[in-house]
Parts: structure tokens; C-alpha cells; sequence
């Protein structure tokens, strides 16, 4: 029924002028705002939008709600780590100086390293693998 929806994402903020300027400015994606309905639109992954709308009672997600896939970590990391982003500690995560974690083996899953937006939603870069 779905297999052909253009499907898209969303989450809340508390301060759509604050999410505009992280997601726009530090991190350099494309925004569109509607400021009428409160709304900010991501442009992502080939055109593939992602929605944020502003909530009186948000609350931060417990959650990874985006994941950046990069080819280098440790370059993206030191870009955002330059551009102000603090990156979060977690534990149980073996995280480096920079706090990224890298797994011992690729079945562990990726290298990948987490921040979080204005809001305190939490996002994640992560190194794609080959095969």
C-alpha cells in the first residue's frame, strides 16, 4: 500500500529560528521555513525532506532521530567539533577523545559519534563501511 509513498520524517523543537540557524548554518543543509505553521523543512539524502515542527511542550528525543552516514568520521567530527557541536558521552559506549565510538569488529556495527541540536535532540554521524 505504501511502497510508493514519499515517505518523510519528523520531530518537534522548541525554537524553530534556533533549529534553522543549527541545521542551516552549522551543519549546512538546506531549510525552507514556514514560520505561518511553525514548521522547518530539511532538505536531506537526494532531496528527501525531514520536517520540524515547534512544540510548547517539547521534550528532547531519548532517541537517535537523524544519522548522518560520512565516508571520513574523524574529518566530519573535527568540522562540527570547529563549527561549535559538542559531541555526548554515553555509557557503555568505549567513546575516544573525540567521542566517538569505535566498535571492535564491524559486526559491532559502525564507528559513530553522537550530538544533539538546540533542542536537545540527539543526532549521530556515522562511517559508512564497504561491503
Amino acid at each position: 500500500m505504501f511502497d510508493s509513498s514519499r515517505v518523510f520524517s519528523s520531530f518537534s523543537v522548541d525554537d524553530i529560528a534556533a533549529a534553522s540557524g543549527f541545521y542551516g548554518g552549522t551543519l549546512g543543509l538546506a531549510v525552507t521555513e514556514v514560520p505561518e505553521m511553525g514548521l522547518l523543512t530539511l532538505s536531506v539524502g537526494g532531496g528527501r525532506g525531514v520536517m520540524l515542527y515547534a512544540k510548547d511542550d517539547h521534550a528532547p528525543s531519548s532517541y537517535t532521530v537523524l544519522n548522518f552516514p560520512v565516508d571520513d568520521i574523524d574529518a566530519v567530527v573535527d568540522e562540527l567539533t570547529g563549527r561549535g557541536v559538542r559531541f555526548e558521552r554515553y555509557e557503555g559506549f568505549a567513546q575516544d577523545e573525540k567521542g566517538i565510538a569505535r566498535p571492535a569488529s564491524p559486526e559491532q556495527g559502525p564507528p559513530i559519534a553522537w550530538f544533539t541540536d538546540p533542542a536537545g535532540n540527539i543526532l549521530a554521524v556515522l562511517e559508512e563501511r564497504e561491503g
